[in-house]
């Protein structure tokens, strides 16, 4: 019994000290992505992470793939208590996709799953953020797929697979919404959690209105917050 609690014991202690990640950014900065969407010609080719002992992993692409984004997202999407990293890639021939990094077992910085490419070039896509938007116990991570074109919220839920990835599954998109306008570095609005109240923060596509977005059994459902007036008009949407 005593050699059975010694080795309870060192199994919890190795769970709690486990690695995690706790911050990340873009890294080795490149101009090989001549899209300048965020207001100038540099991408970043490599993601690095930070982990709870201090140790650093990071991933670089070599050719054709960039990070092309304002900044990468700790977020904990399957709920075991180590997060991941919500990215947007770009690749020169097919434009952007979401992408979410996370640890493997040997905590490695390692893909967990990806969308598909939007198809062509300079097409690019915004997070607006990622939370369980319908209660379900699952996390959405909700995007504007072209933001200057299409203007479409999309809404992913990450799915944690038995073998260990993941995938993310399409669950509903809703049309006439954007958070970004061409030359910014930031993205406007994003997702507001308020208790079980949680909304994704846009303008409407003409910048006219601030609109917050629903997930509602499978469905989004917008409702009109009142006039866009600027950032500030989409920060005092986001406050509960």
């Amino acid at each position: 019994m005593r050699l059975a609690a010694i080795i309870a014991g060192l199994v919890c202690a190795g769970s709690v000290q486990a690695e995690v990640i706790v911050a990340a950014d873009y890294v080795a900065p490149t101009t090989r992505y001549a899209h300048a969407i965020l207001g100038d010609d540099i991408e970043h080719a490599g993601l690095r992470v930070t982990l709870s002992s201090g140790a650093e992993r990071t991933a670089v692409w070599s050719e054709l793939v960039v990070f092309e984004d304002t900044e990468p997202r700790v977020v904990d999407l399957d709920g075991d208590g180590s997060p991941e990293v919500i990215t947007v890639e770009s690749h020169e021939l097919v434009g952007a996709r979401l992408s979410v990094w996370g640890l493997d077992d040997n905590d490695s910085l390692v893909s967990r799953a990806v969308t598909d490419f939007i198809g062509r070039p300079f097409r690019w896509l915004s997070v607006a953020g990622a939370a369980d938007m319908d209660g379900d116990g699952m996390v959405e991570i909700a995007y504007v797929d072209r933001p200057h074109l299409a203007k479409t919220l999309i809404v992913y839920r990450f799915v944690p697979l038995d073998t260990g990835g993941a995938r993310l599954e399409r669950v509903a998109t809703a049309p006439d919404l954007t958070n970004h306008r061409i030359g910014e570095r930031d993205i406007g609005g994003g997702m507001r959690v308020c208790g079980d109240d949680v909304a994704v923060i846009t303008a409407d596509a003409t910048w006219s209105r601030v609109i917050a977005t629903r997930l509602q059994a499978g469905v989004l459902t917008s409702t009109d917050v009142g006039p866009h007036t600027g950032r500030g008009s989409l920060d005092a949407a986001l406050r509960c």
